[in-house]
């Protein structure tokens, strides 16, 4: 055991506002893990909202674990300790339940390495009776599991302020009798929410598509995606501020969860709906916490500037003397108000996501936002002292063509022009990034725009706009993108691949593991998909019917509007 490494993590609590620790033995212990950075995970307020969860109840300690920076690692392997957490440095082998909060597919890699630091048997079929049982949640756990199903004996489909308490609830009852592994996982699947993948197995036809899958015990054919209904009944913000974090010293407060917008290329969009927003009574709860440590607020949700009581928060934000900051914000919806408080919060930079540069192809994402509308949204910035501009925009989308990405350039430049006009002398910063199909919405049976197009497009976009003053163009590495691709959209044979590339090293092992394992990758990334097939995600009910989804898919290609959700709307299946 490293000594170093106990006094690391004791000096990351010590910096640490609101953690709750308590005596080994004091509770039954649930050890809580992030598979990536603490800097990356604390900022995740999903992970600080189920740790609350647990903790709540009385009989649980949840205690967290990240995966290690470099130095640390480095350390853990020379020294072979295992992987502590950071409330009692306790190694997460000792842990008999470990839930893995999991948002981004990359981090699939570093859920193994973790396991394997922590001594923990990779593969769910390999653990006993005393080894711990290994749950995820969050996003990837909602919409495609499959490709981690050998080493996860449990996820949870959807929300996790409901389910995780029955959750423990089931666990704790059938320790209290003396259950089995298996037999804690058969009750376990009983409970709506929960995917236990080792008691579902899934067929191939001699092409290697998906025939369909058959359960191996007495267990729902289909898992009901777990939502919660009143927001309200909900904590929703930060549970322990730190300084550590991407948001440092901020305090996030939830004010809204799902989005009805209808954009086709988000799954959260679609796996998180309906929309929801918090009353303004409980997100001001939330800012009066808030100035207990002077931090900024930070607001969360899908699209800030859609919360309907947005400028009344924003002026109580500013009467209780703190600053505010946003997760995110729509260029057809910025209000005076907004855009003013933000300024006076010390913001330099509005982030605006038009995704494509032409009208043209931003309706067939069916992502409203005009010209017009961008140019009214950067003068609000402008005017208010907000004197930088950063657009989100992506490459590969269906349907795109050249045409659609010069647009890119020309929306790059007329927007620099006119920040110029206005008096602005700041920065006008491009973030594009490969489109990936993601399950769950109108675009996953498409397969990804070939690589070498789309390398082409973001050299293009880049030799464009190269040299031009003012003007940066930021380009996500499309090679992680499309492994992300495979993973996103992939099936169990997977977690082969994964397991013989942590094997070798991790994810830079990526293409040998697929190639040693028999799989084309083409045929993950480039084969339509029929509407008829069955997907790998096929036991998931997340309440979209699936006539809709093809309908979206075939208006997408018409460049056909779909309105926001409104009250009894009944189109999508999920209000029913």
């Amino acid at each position: 055991m490293s000594w170093n490494l106990i006094k690391y993590q004791q000096s990351i609590l010590a910096a640490e506002q609101g953690a709750s620790v308590y005596a080994p033995g004091a509770r039954q212990p649930f050890a809580l893990a992030y598979p990536n950075s603490y800097h990356v995970g604390m900022s995740n307020l999903g992970m600080q909202i189920i740790y609350q969860q647990i903790n709540l109840r009385g009989d649980t300690a949840c205690e967290r674990f990240f995966f290690p920076d470099p130095e640390q690692l480095r350390e853990h392997i020379r020294t072979k300790t295992p992987l502590l957490s950071i409330e009692t440095q306790r190694p997460l082998r000792e842990f008999p339940l470990i839930g893995f909060a999991v948002s981004f597919e990359m981090d699939y890699f570093h859920l193994l390495d973790m396991l394997a630091l922590g001594r923990v048997p990779l593969r769910a079929s390999e653990r006993t009776d005393n080894d711990p049982l290994v749950i995820i949640g969050g996003p990837c756990a909602t919409f495609n599991p499959e490709p981690l199903a050998e080493f996860v004996d449990i996820c949870v489909v959807g929300e996790g302020e409901e389910v995780i308490h029955e959750l423990l609830d089931v666990y704790y009852r059938e320790q209290e009798r003396r259950a089995s592994r298996q037999e804690i996982l058969l009750a376990l699947a009983q409970v709506p929410g929960l995917y236990i993948p080792a008691l579902y197995q899934h067929e191939y036809n001699e092409h290697g598509i998906i025939n369909g899958s058959t359960t191996l015990a007495s267990v729902p054919k289909q898992i009901v995606r777990r939502w919660v209904e009143n927001l309200d009944s909900y904590p929703g913000e930060t549970v322990i501020v730190t300084p550590n974090t991407e948001f440092s010293n901020m305090y996030l407060v939830e004010v809204a969860r799902g989005c009805g917008r209808h954009c086709r290329f988000c799954m959260a969009g679609y796996c998180f709906r309906r929309p929801r927003s918090r009353s303004l009574e409980t997100v001001k709860k939330g800012v009066d916490a808030a100035v207990a440590y002077q931090a900024r607020v930070g607001l969360m949700g899908a699209a800030i500037s859609d919360y309907p009581d947005i400028n009344a928060l924003c002026t109580y934000i500013a009467d209780k003397g703190l600053s505010m900051s946003v997760a995110s914000l729509r260029a057809d919806s910025l209000t005076e108000i907004l855009v003013s408080a933000l300024a006076n919060s010390g913001h330099k930079t509005i982030t605006l996501a038009p995704e494509a540069g032409s009208e043209r192809l931003r309706r067939v994402i069916n992502k409203t936002i005009s010209d017009q509308s961008l140019e009214i949204a950067v003068k609000l910035a402008i005017q208010a002292g907000i004197v930088h501009v950063r657009l989100y925009i992506m490459v590969g989308l269906p349907t795109e063509t050249d045409d659609d990405i010069t647009a890119i350039a020309v929306m790059a430049k007329t927007i620099k022009r006119q920040m110029e006009v206005l008096g602005s002398k700041g920065k006008l910063t491009l973030s594009v990034n490969p489109f990936v199909p993601k399950p769950f919405t109108p675009f996953q049976w498409l397969p990804m725009c070939d690589y070498a197009i789309v390398s082409a497009r973001l050299a293009s976009i880049q030799a464009s706009l190269k040299g031009i003053r003012g003007i940066e163009v930021l380009v996500e590495s499309p090679k992680e993108a499309y492994i992300q691709a495979v993973l996103a959209r992939g099936d169990r044979r997977l977690s082969r691949v994964l397991a013989l590339a942590q094997s070798l090293g991790g994810r830079k092992y990526w293409k040998q593991a697929i190639k040693q394992e028999g799989l084309n990758e083409n045929e993950y990334l480039y084969r339509e998909r029929s509407h008829e097939e069955v997907l790998p995600w096929h036991r998931y009910n997340i309440g979209l019917e699936t006539d809709y989804l093809r309908h979206e898919h075939q208006a997408a290609l018409q460049e056909k509007y779909t309105a926001p959700c409104f009250d009894d709307c009944h189109r999508c299946g999920v209000c029913r």
